[in-house]
């Protein structure tokens, strides 16, 4: 096995980032259906795993949280020997589905704070990315997972906006913090949810993530099937392959040389 792609998608919450995320899973299963594959949901809200059509029985923090149990109990012998099998417990969460495995982090208890999941996800990447051919992982939105270099080991970094100013921003505000803590290869920006292409060249924003060292990867326009689906509830498996969502995604990786 050659070396690990490591897909991270990141970018503002509400733009998307969980839809490209599934359709870059079903993506890569079906071009590489030999490689072994890793979707991993890094995002508290958890929506991941019904994109996917995955039923998650168990996350990494329920794992964090009994070796925690243990010791708070009294019993650090026990929790040492939960941490000595941490990897294989890990193994024991995954779902494995459609030829892909499939990792949920899930919510701490604690409102506000991701700190301790956020460090225990760094240790995972970096446990089984070599235990795959492709990993996606669907960021939480925002800053916080690159600042703090959990995601410091991705080789591609995919960077999700819709047409928003905010949404632009955040975008550039990313790349300039991954630059600096992130070891990645190719890095690359999608404008999704486009419902007007003039709307963009009048707002210069494509001119803009230029000047900031962003390569567009593609744009994605409205996709009513998309929300179709959505609204039953189906996973991206059910898409049609013509639908803007699995074109876009499939532009972008073949640019990032992923396809």
């Amino acid at each position: 096995m050659g070396k690990t792609s490591i897909i991270a998608v990141s970018g503002k919450g509400g733009v998307g980032k969980t839809s490209i995320s599934s359709a870059f899973v079903r993506l890569l299963v079906e071009a590489h259906p030999d490689a072994r594959i890793l979707a991993i949901d890094a995002d508290p809200a958890i929506g991941l795993s019904t994109a996917l059509g995955v039923e998650v029985k168990e996350t990494l923090d329920d794992i964090r949280k009994t070796i925690v149990t243990r010791v708070e109990n009294g019993e650090p012998k026990a929790a040492i020997e939960m941490l000595n099998e941490a990897r294989f417990r890990i193994f024991d969460t995954m779902v494995e589905n459609r030829a892909f495995s499939f990792l949920a982090i899930g919510r701490p208890e604690a409102a506000g704070c991701y700190c301790k999941v956020n460090a225990y996800l760094k240790e995972v990447i970096n446990l089984l990315a070599s235990d795959f051919d492709y990993v996606v992982i669907d960021g939480e939105a925002g800053i916080e997972q690159i600042n703090r270099r959990v995601m410091e080991k991705v080789t591609h970094l995919v960077l999700i906006s819709d047409p928003s100013r905010k949404g632009i921003q955040v975008v550039e505000t990313i790349k300039k913090v991954a630059d600096e803590l992130v070891m990645y290869e190719k890095c690359g920006a999608i404008i999704n949810r486009v419902y007007d292409m003039d709307v963009l060249e009048k707002a210069g924003t494509v001119k803009r993530l230029e000047e900031d060292g962003i390569e567009l990867l593609t744009v994605i326009g409205s996709d009513e099937n998309h929300a179709y689906n959505d609204i039953r509830g189906d996973s991206v498996f059910e898409l049609s392959e013509d639908s803007p969502v699995m074109r876009g995604a499939k532009s972008a990786l073949e640019k990032l040389g992923l396809l």
